[in-house]
């Protein structure tokens, strides 16, 4: 999960700075698209905070069962 979380923050990461482009380039004459693809980037990171959420859900369950952490 630790790669599936990393992926998605890389992912959102890359989508906030296309909508910074979109919104402040002039030559790219697309600042509507910004709000897209900000939107896309907050997918992308409540994606990423779901998994982490559930990661650490896990972690517990397994601390608490007294079995061992696998990633």
């Amino acid at each position: 999960m630790k790669q599936d979380f990393s992926l998605l923050v890389i992912v959102a990461v890359v989508w906030a700075v296309l909508a910074l482009l979109y919104a402040t380039v002039p030559m790219f004459h697309m600042p509507g698209y910004a709000a897209v693809w900000g939107l896309g980037a907050v997918v992308f990171l409540a994606l990423a905070a779901a998994i982490a959420a559930a990661s650490r859900r896990e972690r517990k369950r397994h601390e608490h069962h007294g079995e061992a952490s696998h990633e």
